[in-house]
């Protein structure tokens, strides 16, 4: 009868399908010698049929069985079951998030949940409940916990901000009430690190005047040279000239006249006609539409900045006699004698599955300068390894045109 009610119900309710098969197994084991009228009605099958709604479906099962079905991902799936177990973790669930790591880890997958987590930190595609997870489960993590999660944890509150259900005033909340994060975060590292994210604190609008003083506080204490930023005294400091290529230049200034001239306008039109829905303390559109004027001014503000700080390149003249911007280094592992190039390239280029890297990354700075026959230890995505430079070459010529000088922004010459 079980059966036969979780099978009628698996288009329908499939909550309460997978609830009866697992209740079904729980009592088989306890007593072994009944008799089952639907042995294809399995677990695993449930997994494999009902895939493209787990998301949605395990959130309904009570804690104990949503673990349970996802123990049985590997079993159900095959190899795939990685790839979908992290498509899963993305959404904002705090329960999912919490749980899905236990399962790579009881499988022996930590080494790419690791990697998992540090793209998604390093793209700033990673859910405010991950970020969350991340902070508190740091001890485990110490790898992941570096200047770069700031700015992520930054750009998932923001992301969130508009989303009326979101949750990620958890993560506001313990950015602030958790007194060592920040200590934590800039432990070891160089004040170049601290003086961007004070730049990302300065720039965001999801925190008050208030909040961003407490902040910026925290990382003064860790390195006084920073109180002018907070301040507004500081003297003029001297930017760093971006070397990018034209195509990536291109990219950014399509992306500047899209806010300029489509974006901000559709904006304030929203404003206008949620302003005349009446009154604005409980109009949701009216207050999303002013969270939108925010980043949307943020964003031209960072552009401008940005671009008023390039040089654009066609790598045309890049010096082969040692890596440098513009070239391919081929580098060999000192154990294995796998041979890797690395391309290195400007500012805003990068495609590190294509060993794509800009020379700002860790590894693209760790390269620049060195010659043939030198060796160099990386930090990449499957560990650390020692790397003999075996040859350099010139990296293939951007062909994208020099962009003409417009909008007001000025733009370095190649």
């Amino acid at each position: 009868r079980i059966e036969n009610t979780a099978a009628q119900n698996q288009k329908l309710h499939s909550p309460l399908t997978f609830e009866l098969v697992l209740a079904r197994d729980e009592l088989l084991q306890r007593v072994p010698e009944l008799r089952i009228t639907r042995p294809d009605l399995t677990l695993e099958r449930l997994i494999s049929e009902e895939e493209s709604r787990l998301t949605e479906i395990l959130p309904k099962l009570p804690s104990a069985k949503e673990r349970r079905v996802l123990q049985g991902l590997p079993r159900a799936l095959g190899d795939a079951w990685t790839r979908r177990a992290w498509q899963m973790m993305v959404p904002n669930n705090p329960r999912l998030v919490g749980q899905i790591p236990k399962i790579f880890a009881e499988n022996g997958k930590i080494d790419e949940l690791r990697t998992l987590l540090e793209r998604a930190v390093r793209e700033h595609s990673a859910s405010s409940e991950m970020m969350v997870w991340l902070c508190r489960e740091r001890a485990t993590w110490p790898e992941l916990i570096t200047p770069e999660i700031l700015p992520a944890i930054i750009s998932a509150i923001e992301r969130d901000q508009h989303n009326e259900a979101s949750r990620s005033s958890r993560l506001r909340d313990l950015l602030l009430d958790d007194r060592e994060l920040i200590s934590d975060i800039f432990r070891n590292s160089e004040i170049g690190a601290a003086r961007d994210v004070m730049r990302r604190l300065l720039l965001t609008p999801v925190f008050d005047n208030l909040t961003k003083r407490s902040l910026m506080a925290r990382l003064i204490k860790l390195y006084p040279e920073l109180e002018s930023m907070a301040t507004g005294a500081q003297p003029e400091e001297k930017t760093e000239t971006l070397i990018v290529s034209w195509s990536s230049l291109h990219k950014k200034q399509e992306e500047y006249e899209e806010i300029v001239n489509k974006k901000i306008p559709e904006n304030s039109k929203e404003i206008g006609v949620a302003r005349s829905y009446g009154d604005l303390r409980e109009n949701f559109e009216f207050k999303a539409a002013k969270q939108m004027q925010a980043v949307l001014m943020r964003r031209k503000s960072e552009l401008e900045q940005m671009l008023h700080r390039a040089r654009g390149t066609d790598f045309s003249s890049a010096d082969t006699s040692q890596v440098s911007i513009g070239t391919i280094a081929i580098l060999r592992d000192v154990e294995s004698a796998q041979e890797e190039p690395y391309t290195i390239l400007g500012a805003w280029d990068g495609d590190p599955d294509r060993h794509i890297i800009s020379y700002q990354t860790a590894i693209g700075q760790a390269l620049l300068g060195k010659k043939r026959g030198e060796r160099v230890t990386l930090n990449t995505d499957h560990g650390s390894a020692t790397y003999e430079v075996v040859a350099i070459e010139a990296a293939p010529i951007d062909v994208a045109p020099a962009p003409v000088e417009d909008q007001g922004v000025a733009l370095g010459a190649g």
